[in-house]
C-alpha cells in the first residue's frame, strides 16, 4: 500500500478535523489503513500534488496543474461511482453537478433523516434542483436500494430502457439486474429511439452485467521477497520483484519492500541492459531511452541489485523485466 500524501494529510486541515485528538503519527497511519478499505474515498483527501505525480511538478504553471489534475480526480470519481450514504464531503464534491456547499448539504441531510433510500430522495436535498440532480444521479449509488438500478451506473431517465429489456424477457428489473446470461439475449438495436442511441444502449447493458461501483477487472496477485526486511539484506546480484512508483527523466524508482525505493538509472533499462553508457544520452551515447517508454508507474517489475550505500540508504537497480 503506498504510503505517498499520508504525511501532508496527517498535518492538514481535513486531517485535524477529522481526529481533532490525535497526534499527526496516528492520523497518518489511519489515513494509510483505510486506502486498504477504500482508496479512491481517502486519495481524495488530499492534494494530487503531493502523490507522487512526476519530476517537474513545481516547474509548470501551477495554477494549470491543479486544474488537470482536478479534471482527472474528478473523472475517476464519475467513473466508479460514489456510495451516497458513506460517503465524505471531500469525495462527494467531485462528483459532477456537486460542488463543496451541495456536498455539505447533502451530509447534512443524511445525518439528519437517515441514509438515502433511493436516488430519488437526493431532490429532497435543501439547494439540490434538477439541473444538479440530472447532472449528479447517475454517479451516486445508493445500495440495497429498492430498485436495484439505484445502485448502478445507469442515469435514472434512462431506467425506462431497462425496464422495457426486461419486460422483452418476460422478467422483472431486478431479475435482469446483474445476470449476464438474461442480458446476452437482449439485442441492443431493438432499444434505439430517437433519446436513446446504439452507444448509450450498449453502455447500459455492459452496465447491467456487472453493476456496482467497482469497474477494475481482477487484481493481479503480487508479492515483495518474503526474506528482504532491511538494505543489510541486499545483496548485489540478487534478483527482486518490485512496483514501479516514479518516473523520472533519469530513470525510475521502483519500491522492492523496503522503506527506501530503489533506482533504476535510464542506463540499466531499455535495450543497455548490461549497465554500460550506451543508452544514457551521455556523451558518446549510442541513443537515449525515455524511460516512460520502458515501464509504466506501477508496473510489476523484476528488478536486480547492483549496489547499496546504507550511509545514505541508496539502492541501486538494474530493470529485468
Amino acid at each position: 500500500m503506498s504510503e505517498d500524501g499520508a504525511s501532508i494529510y496527517s498535518a492538514s486541515e481535513v486531517g485535524r478535523q477529522e481526529f481533532p485528538d490525535e497526534d499527526v503519527t496516528v492520523r497518518g497511519a489511519v489515513s494509510i489503513g483505510r486506502r486498504l478499505m477504500d482508496p479512491l474515498s481517502e486519495l481524495v483527501k488530499i492534494d494530487p500534488k503531493n502523490l507522487g505525480i512526476g519530476q517537474y511538478q513545481h516547474d509548470v504553471d501551477q495554477s494549470l496543474l491543479k486544474e488537470k489534475l482536478d479534471n482527472t480526480v474528478e473523472s475517476c470519481v464519475n467513473s466508479v461511482g460514489v456510495n451516497v450514504n458513506t460517503a465524505s464531503p471531500y469525495l462527494l464534491s467531485y462528483v459532477a453537478g456537486i460542488g463543496p456547499s451541495l456536498a455539505d448539504s447533502i451530509v447534512k441531510y443524511r445525518s439528519e433523516n437517515g441514509g438515502f433510500t433511493s436516488r430519488s430522495q437526493l431532490k429532497k436535498v435543501p439547494r439540490l434542483g434538477a439541473k444538479a440532480f440530472e447532472q449528479c444521479a447517475g454517479f451516486l449509488r445508493v445500495e440495497n436500494a429498492a430498485n436495484p438500478l439505484d445502485n448502478s451506473a445507469v442515469h435514472p431517465e434512462a431506467y425506462c430502457v431497462v425496464d422495457k429489456m426486461a419486460s422483452s424477457l418476460g422478467v422483472s428489473t431486478k431479475e435482469l439486474v446483474g445476470n449476464s446470461e438474461l442480458c446476452s439475449r437482449i439485442k441492443a438495436g431493438d432499444f434505439v429511439d430517437e433519446k436513446f442511441g446504439l452507444p448509450t444502449v450498449n453502455d447500459i447493458l455492459k452496465e447491467l452485467v456487472k453493476p456496482g461501483r467497482d469497474p477494475r477487472e481482477a487484481a493481479q496477485v503480487f508479492e515483495f521477497a518474503q526474506d528482504i526486511h532491511s538494505l543489510e539484506d541486499l545483496v548485489p546480484g540478487m534478483e527482486l520483484p518490485g512496483i514501479v512508483t516514479n518516473i523520472t527523466n533519469f530513470g525510475a524508482f521502483v519500491d522492492i519492500g523496503l522503506h527506501e525505493n530503489g533506482l533504476v538509472h535510464v542506463s540499466q533499462m531499455g535495450q543497455n541492459r548490461s549497465g554500460g553508457r550506451g543508452m544514457s544520452g551521455g556523451r558518446g551515447g549510442q541513443g537515449f531511452v525515455d524511460p516512460s517508454k520502458v515501464v509504466k508507474l506501477h508496473e510489476h517489475v523484476r528488478v536486480s541489485v547492483i549496489g547499496v550505500d546504507i550511509d545514505r540508504s541508496r539502492i541501486s537497480l538494474r530493470l529485468i523485466k
